[in-house]
């Protein structure tokens, strides 16, 4: 067993993905735990924005998240409807590409990369944040947890959706438990106490105010808070990933993610003023997030204060795992519509895009250490992507209703088609509205840089797409193969000695044309003695020159070219070159004898000169020039065993499949 199927697993086969699709149940904690785990960071960022009021702060944070719990649910009424009408890809990208035009589906397409992989940074350094809360001496290491969780995160979801969604369901599960049962205790308390409860654990005294509350500090606040809805566009955006049927499981998924979010944003906000509760200075010693200081608050640092804060750390610090699951699925709709490199667009070894889980692990990882881990450091660039991604999704939503009003319908469809355009078109103008908010509040703090990366990456997007489109204008061959006057190559082969591998290599050589020659490099290693090119010249004559004259057939030449710069492609690329010369529009071939190596350390005793030497001739050697590999093992390989189900044997002349 290898090393990657150790990790990752056994590699599955094509037919094994409709078994490896999810139901609600692995959906919560694979694309709700971004949502889920926001209602932690998204009100803490909206008290840190109110700091410089003081105690005053908890008067108005009601206030702040009201209106994004009413966003929400708008926002959950306008995603039922996306994914009914795309119940097998709802994302922003494919609405938008469909209603909106190719344009603004780079945007989504744009926004949602930069707001996936902010969501895997933000997420994992909160989450990293609740820990040192609640164990302060690991404050110097926050930055190498980010980096082994994200590691950890990454080997999870190469596994596979289905793997990370069933290892995950318990952290999330005791998560919503945990903190469902510390809310209702709070509650009961208030209710108790007549409104004043005492805290079990006070937390910190709030300063002083040192600034007067006005509308552009509460817009500031609101924008910050707006970070507790990323992640409500996942299930749309992951409708491949659930099983038969798919509208039903995302519905499900969507409800429980923004029942379970909504009911945490409000108990958080009224057990945070009532307890009186603000936020610290993630960056300074003895920082406490919200949650954390609530949870003491409430019950105490007892049992379960620790089973709370650890299942938040998970689901903070998984949350990543929403990313993990949209971003590859989404880089493989767009890789296939030609705008990212088509790697991406292939299922790796567990029936996932890899290359898409990579890239994100290694730009997120590259997020986290430029900004140091810090929470607050990312926080400015976040929700930008997200709500420009919920305004093209439900503006393209309002173009697909409109668009059906269009056509011939039943009254009571009408009605209906009605109905979802009111919904979306709100949606539509909310979220926009929100989206201008956030940029503007948060434009200097830092939003610029996603504001000035967006067009960037949608001009990369485009310059693919070019790069694709001219690489088939050039491949495209409409007129008929020229059979008339074609003639066999010329064949170079390339020769280090008389030995096995040059015997392979010229028996080969003589299969393809009667015009063979054998070329050796001298001085290839340094200085080289002529007794070697006798020696060489004889053996040719007597193992090669001689039997094709006894055969009838003719006789190989052998070559010698100097080099003196120890330069292995350029006397054959100069070779080739003459031979053209010689013999205009005649094709070149080059057979490189190589010796395979089957084990780790073969690489490290022989020399790389046929690989480099491939390399060279197919950069520099022109149309007209082709390389052949020749190998040769040491051990005889063997040969894989078919598996049930696998290939199928192709009728090429009839075009049936047996």
């Amino acid at each position: 067993m290898s090393l990657r199927s150790l990790i990752l697993g056994r590699r599955l086969a094509n037919r094994e993905l409709r078994e490896r699709r999810i139901g609600a149940f692995e959906g919560v904690p694979a694309m709700g735990l971004d949502g889920l785990g926001s209602s932690s960071y998204g009100p803490e960022a909206a008290l840190s924005v109110l700091i410089p009021l003081g105690a005053a702060s908890l008067s108005y944070i009601g206030w702040v998240m009201a209106p994004i719990v009413g966003l929400l649910a708008i926002l959950f009424a306008s995603y039922w409807q996306t994914i009914r009408a795309y119940p097998h890809n709802g994302g922003a990208y494919i609405v938008a590409k469909e209603n909106l035009g190719s344009n603004a589906s780079l945007l989504a397409a744009a926004a949602l990369m930069i707001d996936y992989v902010l969501n895997v940074a933000v997420g994992i350094s909160a989450g990293v944040g609740a820990l040192v809360s609640a164990v302060p001496a690991l404050h110097d290491y926050m930055l190498l947890l980010c980096l082994l969780i994200l590691a950890f995160i990454t080997v999870m979801n190469l596994r596979g959706t289905i793997d990370a969604g069933r290892m995950f369901a318990v952290p999330t599960y005791t998560f919503v438990i945990s903190f469902a049962l510390i809310i209702a205790v709070g509650v009961w308390k208030v209710l108790m106490d007549g409104g004043n409860p005492q805290p079990v654990v006070p937390p910190p005294p709030l300063a002083k105010s040192v600034e007067a509350v006005n509308v552009w500090l509460l817009l500031r606040a609101f924008a910050a808070g707006c970070t507790a809805m990323t992640g409500v566009e996942a299930v749309s955006n992951g409708m491949t990933a659930f099983r038969d049927p798919t509208v039903k499981y995302g519905h499900r998924t969507l409800t429980a993610i923004v029942g379970i979010l909504g009911a945490l944003l409000i108990g958080i906000a009224y057990l945070a003023t009532v307890y009186k509760i603000g936020a610290m200075d993630q960056s300074q010693a003895g920082y406490r997030s919200v949650l954390s200081q609530l949870a003491s608050a409430v019950v105490g640092d007892g049992p379960l204060y620790y089973v709370a804060i650890g299942s938040l750390l998970c689901v903070l610090a998984l949350s990543a795992n929403t990313s993990f699951v949209d971003f590859p699925r989404l880089c493989h709709v767009v890789a296939q519509d030609g705008f990212l490199p088509r790697p991406f667009a292939v299922a790796g070894h567990r029936l996932v895009f890899s290359v898409g889980i990579l890239y994100l692990a290694m730009t997120a990882g590259a997020l986290l250490v430029v900004f140091g881990g810090i929470t607050d450091h990312l926080i400015p660039l976040f929700a930008v992507g997200a709500f420009a991604t919920f305004t093209l999704s439900q503006s393209g939503m309002v173009v697909h209703w409109l668009r059906l009003l269009r056509k011939p319908a039943p009254a009571q469809e009408r009605r209906r088609h009605r109905m979802h355009l009111a919904i979306n078109a709100v949606g539509a103008v909310t979220t926009g509205v929100a989206l201008i908010v956030i940029v503007v509040a948060k434009f200097v703090g830092g939003a610029w840089i996603t504001v000035m990366i967006v067009p960037a990456v949608i001009l990369l997007l485009k310059s693919i797409k070019h790069y694709y489109e001219k690489v088939a204008a050039r491949t495209r061959q409409p007129s008929p193969l020229q059979v008339a006057g074609v003639e066999p190559p010329v064949v170079l082969v390339t020769i280090d000695d008389w030995n096995a591998l040059a015997e392979k290599g010229v028996a080969l050589a003589l299969s393809l044309s009667p015009h063979v020659v054998g070329v050796h490099l001298a001085q290839l290693e340094g200085p080289d003695s002529e007794d070697r090119h006798k020696e060489l010249h004889e053996r040719w004559e007597q193992n090669v020159a001689a039997p094709c004259r006894r055969a009838g057939r003719a006789q190989p030449m052998l070559c010698i070219l100097q080099a003196q710069y120890r330069a292995i492609h350029v006397p054959i690329l100069k070779l080739s070159q003459e031979l053209q010369i010689n013999h205009p529009g005649r094709a070149i071939a080059v057979l490189i004898p190589e010796l395979i190596k089957q084990r780790w350390y073969q690489r490290l005793l022989h020399t790389q000169h046929a690989r480099y030497l491939r390399r060279k001739l197919l950069e520099h050697g022109g149309s007209l020039l082709t390389v052949i590999e020749v190998p040769w093992y040491l051990e005889e390989v063997q040969a894989l065993e078919p598996r049930q189900g696998g290939a199928a044997y192709v009728n090429a002349e009839r075009g049936n499949t047996g």
